[in-house]
C-alpha cells in the first residue's frame, strides 16, 4: 500500500478532511495520514462536515509533523502555502505535492467547511484515478459520439447544465427543476454516468451527481460556454429549483447565488 501523508498548518480542517476522504475513497489501497506543522485540536465544524458528508471521523485527531518526521512515504501533500514551504524537502519521501486551499476556518461563509470538503472530494478522487492503476484501468474516456449525443437530448442537456452550475445536485432537485418524473431523470442520469460524463456519490438515502473530473477539457468548456451564452435554457429550471423547500444537503446552493466550480 502506498503511504500518504497530508499537512496543513494546525492539521484542524483542511488535512483532517483530506484523510478522511482518501480513507473512504481508497482506504484499501493507500494508507492514510495527516499531520500539522503547528497542531491544534480538531475543529468541530470540520467533524460535522465530514459526518454530514456521509463520512466517518473515527481516529481524526491533530497531530504533529515532528512525530512522523522518520517516517517514509510515497506521497506528502501540503494543503497550504506554509506548510509546503515547511515541508516540502521531506525527508525520505517520493513525491511532495502543494495543493493550497483556503482554510475554512478564516471564512465567514457557513457553507465554508462543506464547500472545502466538496473541492478536496474532487481532487482526492482525481488523485486515486490518477495513482491508482486498478482504477486507471477501468475508467472510460468519453467518446465525442457519446458526449454529442447526450447533448441531443434536452433532458440530458439541461441536466448537465444544471449540475455544472451547482457543482452537485441530488436526484430529487432535478426532478424539481426539471419537472419530470423520477424514473425519466434516473434513466437519463444512468445513461450520463454510463458513458462516464457524470460520477455519483450517496449520502445517507440521497444520490447526489456531479460532473466526472476526468472529463476533457473541451468538453467540459463547451458546457460552461453554453451555460454563458445561453442562459435562457435555466430561467425555469433555476426558478424551480429555487423555490423547492427542505432540499438535501447544504451543500448545494441555489441557481442565482454564487455557484461551486468543482475542478
Amino acid at each position: 500500500m502506498k503511504r500518504v501523508l497530508f499537512v496543513c498548518t494546525a492539521n484542524a480542517a483542511r488535512s483532517q478532511m483530506a484523510e478522511a476522504l482518501l480513507r473512504h475513497f481508497a482506504g484499501d489501497s493507500f494508507e492514510v495520514f495527516s499531520a500539522g506543522t503547528e497542531p491544534a485540536e480538531v475543529d468541530p465544524r470540520t467533524l460535522k462536515a465530514l459526518q454530514d458528508f456521509g463520512l466517518s471521523t473515527a481516529g481524526l485527531e491533530s497531530k504533529s509533523v515532528e512525530s512522523l518526521e522518520h517516517q517514509h512515504f510515497d506521497f506528502v501533500i501540503s494543503l497550504c502555502d506554509k506548510a509546503h514551504r515547511e515541508c516540502r524537502h521531506w525527508p525520505g519521501s517520493g513525491v511532495v505535492m502543494a495543493w493550497d486551499f483556503p482554510d475554512p476556518k478564516g471564512s465567514s461563509d457557513p457553507r465554508a467547511f462543506a464547500l472545502t470538503l466538496q473541492e478536496l472530494s474532487e481532487r482526492i478522487r482525481l488523485f486515486v484515478l490518477v495513482n491508482s492503476k486498478q482504477i486507471k484501468s477501468e475508467v472510460k474516456s468519453v467518446q465525442p459520439l457519446d458526449f454529442f449525443k447526450s447533448l441531443a437530448d434536452e433532458t440530458r442537456l439541461l441536466s448537465l447544465l444544471l449540475i455544472e452550475r451547482e457543482g452537485e445536485l441530488c436526484v430529487c432537485e432535478l426532478i424539481a427543476a426539471l419537472n419530470l418524473p423520477q424514473s425519466k431523470i434516473s434513466r437519463h442520469l444512468s445513461q450520463l454516468r454510463k458513458v462516464g460524463l457524470l460520477l455519483d456519490r450517496r449520502q445517507g438515502q440521497w444520490v447526489f451527481y456531479r460532473i466526472h473530473p476526468l472529463l476533457n477539457d473541451w468538453m467540459r468548456n463547451i458546457l460552461k460556454d453554453t451555460l454563458e451564452h445561453s442562459p435562457e435554457l435555466l430561467e425555469q429550471p433555476c426558478a424551480r429549483l429555487g423555490e423547492m423547500t427542505s432540499r438535501p444537503s447544504s451543500e448545494s446552493n441555489v441557481c442565482g447565488e454564487e455557484s461551486l466550480n468543482v475542478l
